[in-house]
């Protein structure tokens, strides 16, 4: 953590982004999940104080709508003083001065397990998969894995296309579960033979109607052209759609695939 006082000698553009970043370090090790080397240590100074005195002088920005300098006010001189809460709004603030978005600074410093995670203890689903054919935004494959690892994929297979889910950005949006999760990269052909295969694709069964395999794996595919034409042979129990009613009739992949487990979850639950 920076010395509060060494602020005061940096220009305020790099002020803020320092502060914005501190903020975000100070999150994670509220939450309990702070990366190595960023644990709260200063000395002479509760982590609660020290949130403090980073908070008065986002207060003390210029730039700082005044409607946002009086709720921090608020949040710090609160009798019951929730750090985690002035943390995210004092960062969020310093965002939009910066004019940067929270979600494109979250793969930043989002906060996100590191490897203490107790991987023998997560909950799961048996033989429920996703097989991610050709995904190329890192962004998606973080979400994807994510998604996987929060709704109880026991694996998660990615074609030999797909990007890399080691680079960077991968790993920012997939908030730990990557390396929780942990991933085999294999063709169609090299897929389990001994369980169901569907993919989610337009013009299958609307998913309200799907009959959802107790186990089984789901292909998803790439964000222009969707499953490919061997993907669509390799299903051997069909194809499900997501109805559409906008005008553009088009979602992210990892949207999609959000909205896929969450009802396969529902059924398999029941």
């Amino acid at each position: 953590m920076i010395n509060p006082g060494k602020l005061f000698q940096l220009e305020p553009g790099q002020k803020r982004r320092k502060l914005a970043l501190t903020f975000g370090e100070l999150e994670r090790d509220i939450a309990g999940i702070a990366e190595h080397g960023t644990e709260y240590n200063f000395p002479g100074m509760t982590r609660a104080e020290y949130t403090k005195t980073v908070a008065r002088i986002v207060m003390d920005d210029p730039k700082l709508p005044e409607s946002a300098a009086e709720e921090l006010k608020k949040l710090i001189e609160a009798e019951d003083f929730d750090e985690r809460r002035v943390c995210n709004f004092a960062r969020n603030s310093l965002l939009a001065i910066i004019g940067t978005f929270p979600a494109e600074w979250d793969l930043v410093i989002a906060p996100h397990s590191n490897e203490s995670f107790c991987v023998q203890n997560r909950k799961f689903f048996k033989g429920v998969s996703v097989y991610a054919e050709d995904i190329r935004s890192p962004f998606n494959i973080g979400s994807i894995f994510r998604t996987a690892e929060a709704m109880g994929c026991e694996n998660v297979f990615i074609s030999p296309n797909c990007t890399d889910p080691n680079q960077s950005r991968a790993l920012r949006s997939g908030m730990g579960c990557i390396e929780t999760l942990g991933y085999k990269r294999c063709s169609l052909e090299e897929l389990p033979q001994d369980k169901p295969v569907f993919v989610l694709e337009t013009g299958g069964t609307p998913i309200t109607e799907f009959s959802f395999p107790k186990e089984g794996i789901v292909i998803i595919g790439s964000e222009e052209l969707g499953v490919s034409p061997e993907a669509l042979k390799r299903a051997d129990y069909g194809r499900v759609s997501i109805p559409m009613t906008g005008l553009k009739a088009s979602l992210n992949v990892g949207v999609a695939f959000g909205i896929l487990m969450q009802a396969w979850v529902q059924l398999l639950s029941d």
